[in-house]
């Protein structure tokens, strides 16, 4: 009996630290250590930690002619990226399956995952350097080609907007499973798209945090945490 009892342990063994690795996988990893801009680049001019935060920051004095980006040092696919986001003026925004297109100036091109300060186009789909607007907040969009594409509203876009807190803390949440793009804010679906546009759709690429042109503005991030889709 006793031999027996030890057996069945020694198979338990390996399942326990099986499923607890599987867990720890499913949990994601966090891509911010919350002290420096380590596995990041971008311009320190622009960009530092602040209060645990990763933290863009604009001047008056020094306007910017040209949106820069604070890029991971990574790739992305089939993922799902959970992060908290405060921003006080101006634009900016979540750059994923993207391309960088100037390494000095830290630009890049892509999906966008908007937020803005006025709330007017905070979580809709914006392909930046490429096609424009994809969705806007409250549509579902099907992407067939080039100017071919359906939309569904499936919500009023300022309806929406109201569970969007103005310069304090909200949490989005994007999934990138396919060629399905979703965004959520304060877990609320705030667009969609199905982008099926053989040329222009990506399914890998960068993953950015964006400092829009514009009028001075401060944006912070935290607990920027991401989980592969396999």
């Amino acid at each position: 009996m006793l031999r027996f009892i030890v057996l069945v342990l020694a198979f338990l063994a390996p399942l326990s630290v099986a499923v607890s690795y599987a867990e720890a996988q499913n949990e994601g990893r966090e891509l911010f250590n919350g002290k420096d801009l380590s596995g990041w680049r971008g311009n320190t001019e622009l960009w530092s930690v602040e209060d645990g935060c990763i933290t863009g920051r604009t001047s008056a004095e020094k306007p910017l002619t040209f949106n820069t980006f604070l890029i991971w040092e990574g790739k992305v696919g089939d993922f799902e990226l959970e992060l908290d986001y405060k921003m006080v003026g101006g634009n900016s925004g979540i750059q994923y399956r993207s391309k960088v297109l100037d390494d000095e100036k830290f630009v890049v091109g892509g999906y966008q995952a908007d937020i803005d300060a006025t709330l007017r186009y905070a979580g809709i789909n914006y392909e930046e350097k490429g096609r424009g607007i994809l969705a806007q907040r409250g549509q579902r969009v099907t992407i067939k080609g080039e100017k071919n594409s359906e939309a569904e509203e499936f919500g009023d876009g300022a309806e929406l907007g109201k569970v969007i807190r103005k310069e304090e803390w909200n949490h989005y949440r994007v999934v990138a499973q396919g060629n399905k793009l979703s965004h959520y804010i304060n877990d609320t679906l705030m667009s969609e798209v199905i982008d099926n546009q053989a040329d222009k759709a990506a399914s890998e690429g960068v993953l950015a945090l964006q400092i829009h042109v514009g009028p001075p503005m401060v944006v912070q991030f935290k607990n920027i945490r991401l989980k592969t889709i396999k």
